[in-house]
């Protein structure tokens, strides 16, 4: 499902199921945004792909990928959050976003 006018950020949980731990939805539907529908932009330069810029390609509205949990194994659940093409700019240094 694409990105909605009304939403600014999607966090992600590891859930524990049977005994597992997974991916819940919001994991998922953000690594269908980013392998399928967002347009990647460029890596922070100083956490490398720990921070990644996307575009949306109707909307272009630019959306950043972190991992706000870093200290659990692999790095946590990603989350997207909404940034103003301001924000964008003097986080990652593109002059012509």
């Amino acid at each position: 499902m694409k990105l909605r006018p009304e939403e600014t950020e999607l966090v992600g949980k590891w859930i524990m199921v049977n005994g597992k731990i997974q991916s819940d939805a919001t994991c998922e539907r953000i690594h269908w945004l980013i392998s399928n529908y967002l347009r990647k932009i460029g890596i922070s330069k100083q956490w490398g792909a720990w921070e990644t810029l996307f575009q949306d390609p109707d909307d272009r509205r630019f959306w950043e990928q972190t991992y706000p949990q870093s200290h659990m194994h692999g790095g946590g659940p990603p989350m997207l959050r909404c940034l103003s093409k301001e924000q964008a700019k003097e986080k990652y240094g593109k002059e012509n976003l």
